[in-house]
């Protein structure tokens, strides 16, 4: 850019890399990404595992007045990073989310290991029961209970990586990496730790412990009660630390991919204005039920994977091209 700094993006990409006449897609991705990136569906699991953890068992009433004093706190204190511009934020997400990953690392392998003789049966429980037809009634047009099964995993690997969304593209976009290549290599790892390793190990922690059975909980309460099944007294709390630290760190993060899209569309000069309805949109999802922001996420994620996608593809070719080319760089 002008200023000398670097920007990117699905929109970017759409109008840059396949013309003029494709800008209204590029439109589209940024329209959909201003709510797509809001922080709803993060902040209703924290307020929940606040509730769970720190404050049911003090007595607290679970009413909406709770939800929105959580909800003010964690406003101020989004509100105190992300009013302190990009380089406050990439500061602060480079030490929060190495120590979550591994705090939560640790722990669930823990809890995985504490019952080394469930670890293969767990594993043939996942592949056998992954198609089962009684867990989901599908419609036959999307191909019955398959094509059911096969949809609710896409949605749910959106909110675990966000791969083919375009979110993540616009943080690597703003990168100084000189070689676009080398930076889609290292994005290529998100999906990677995020679905295969830590959704996984999750998976397993919840089924190993067997809570999936006891519980009818769902979300972060029924990770909550696998941690307090095998570290009784204090795994509730080190599960609260992680989503804490998860948690903030998406806050910064959504924040810059809505200011990014607002930015597009209205001028790089505009675009604060969108921290101030982001920080809004955290007492939404503070006092707004799961289920109503799961599907509005949903709703808005697979809008910002149309453009997204269609530029991907029609532009696959040239990134082949260009792979053989510099691959002695990589």
């Amino acid at each position: 850019m002008e200023d000398g700094t670097y920007e990117g993006g699905p929109m970017y990409f759409i109008e840059m890399g396949l013309g003029k006449k494709w800008k209204p897609l590029a439109l589209s991705f940024a329209a959909f990404g201003l709510v797509g990136a809001f922080p709803v569906f993060n902040v209703n699991q924290l307020t929940q595992a606040t509730k769970d953890i720190l404050l049911f068992p003090q007595g607290v009433d679970d009413s909406f007045m709770t939800n929105v004093m959580i909800g003010l706190v964690l406003t101020a204190l989004t509100a105190s990073v992300i009013l302190g511009g990009l380089k406050r934020i990439g500061q602060t997400s480079e030490k929060f989310v190495p120590v979550m990953v591994v705090l939560y690392f640790i722990s669930v392998m823990y809890i995985i290991f504490s019952s080394p003789s469930e670890i293969l049966p767990t594993f043939k429980l996942i592949f056998s029961e992954a198609f089962d037809p009684a867990f989901y009634k599908g419609s036959p047009f999307l191909g019955g209970a398959l094509g059911g099964l096969i949809l609710l995993g896409i949605r749910r690997g959106a909110f675990s990586n966000e791969a083919g969304i375009g979110t993540a593209d616009l943080a690597h976009g703003s990168s100084s990496q000189e070689e676009p290549l080398k930076e889609g290599m290292s994005a290529m790892l998100g999906p990677l730790i995020d679905t295969l390793i830590v959704c996984t190990l999750t998976a397993l922690a919840i089924l190993i412990t067997g809570v999936w059975q006891s519980s009818a909980e769902s979300g972060v309460t029924l990770t909550l009660r696998a941690f307090e099944h095998a570290m009784p007294g204090f795994g509730s709390y080190i599960l609260l630390l992680c989503i804490f630290v998860f948690s903030f760190s998406s806050l910064f993060s959504y924040s810059f991919y809505g200011t990014k899209c607002t930015a597009y569309l209205f001028g790089k000069q505009n675009a604060h204005w969108y921290q101030y309805v982001y920080l809004a949109s955290i007492i939404i999802g503070a006092t707004t039920s799961l289920n109503m922001m799961i599907n509005l996420i949903d709703g808005f994620y697979a809008l910002m994977a149309i453009p997204t996608m269609t530029g991907t593809i029609l532009l696959a070719p040239h990134v082949v091209r260009r792979l053989k080319e510099k691959k002695h760089l990589l």
